[in-house]
């Protein structure tokens, strides 16, 4: 099967059902109200996190009929994908009556969905060595399982923390997953490069609705699932067979969220904050107050990421 019609299915569901969604979310009152550290001052229908996973579902299907693929970590991938949109769901029913979701519930939740991943057979599991006759180092099973949970829950929350401006995490999360897609072509991993598309596929659908003025969110039903989909994907395929240099490579796909994390998590503890409370500390933050609009700070955030992806892509062509 093409891996282009991947990323169209996704697309046309994701891009289909993003209106129903926002009729669906205004009639349920299912609504991100505004706060002091939100930028927009009205309500916003948050159910666009429904369409996108929609589409990657439907890509899933597909998939499934064309080629089985549970008997692969993406049988794990998925059922962690439809937990952590269960979960994402409540909490952001509980944000459309003001209240805050146990942050601990979904961490737990986080741990287990990354977990389904080694117990299905993939994760990191080592890197090949550049000296000794380039012989792979393989990773004992408790050190495979506990990078691999780091990684992919890392990923999950970078991506939510950068959910602040209209179109810039699903932007940043089609750019990311358009580099995966390639490094799954180059590694020759067809089944990672279609999950990868679905997911560029399903982030362009609803970025047409999610665009500057947003007419629906995604909520941490989106955004979670995004960067756990986008962790998972990495760990089964682009960190296969890496390198010392290039196991940077899916660092460097996933390079605006990560850095951006990072240097947000060190200001909150600097600060003596708790370092999963939101705040205005992120880099679209920064660039807001610098006087820039919302279109020209998501341009400026989408640019930032091209640039990384496309680093990443050249150490991967160098390093093989």
């Amino acid at each position: 099967m093409p891996l282009w019609l991947s990323g169209v299915i996704a697309f046309l569901v994701a891009f289909a059902l993003a209106p129903r969604m926002r009729a669906l979310a205004i009639k349920w009152k299912f609504v991100d109200l505004p706060n002091e550290r939100k930028i927009h001052h009205d309500p916003l229908p948050l159910l666009g996190g429904a369409a996108m996973f929609a589409g990657i579902l439907a890509v899933a299907l597909v998939a499934f009929f064309w080629n089985n693929w549970l008997k692969t970590p993406y049988a794990g991938v998925m059922i962690g994908a439809i937990l952590l949109f269960a979960i994402g769901i409540l909490d952001d029913f509980f944000k459309t009556r003001g209240k805050d979701f146990s942050v601990s519930i979904r961490f737990g939740v986080q741990i287990l969905s990354a977990l389904l991943i080694p117990l299905f057979g993939g994760g990191i599991q080592g890197f090949t060595a550049p000296f000794g006759g380039h012989h792979f180092v393989a990773f004992s099973t408790v050190l495979s399982v506990v990078i691999t949970v780091v990684w992919i829950v890392g990923v999950t929350n970078v991506f939510n923390f950068l959910d602040g401006v209209d179109g810039l995490a699903a932007g940043i999360a089609a750019i990311s997953a358009t580099t995966l897609f390639f490094i799954a072509i180059v590694k020759g991993d067809a089944l990672s490069a279609w999950f990868a598309i679905a997911v560029t596929g399903a982030a362009v659908g609803f970025l047409r609705h999610n665009f500057y003025p947003a007419r629906i969110i995604m909520g941490d039903a989106g955004s979670t699932v995004l960067g756990y989909l986008l962790g998972a994907i990495a760990s089964v395929g682009a960190f296969k067979s890496a390198t010392v240099i290039s196991i940077g490579v899916p660092v460097l796909a996933l390079g605006v969220p990560i850095f951006d994390a990072v240097v947000v998590v060190l200001a909150r503890a600097k600060a003596g904050k708790p370092v999963y409370k939101p705040d205005q500390s992120h880099v679209h933050h920064r660039l807001l107050r610098a006087g820039l609009s919302q279109v020209q700070t998501v341009t400026v955030v989408y640019l930032i990421s091209a640039c990384f992806s496309l680093v990443s892509m050249i150490v991967l062509l160098l390093t093989r």
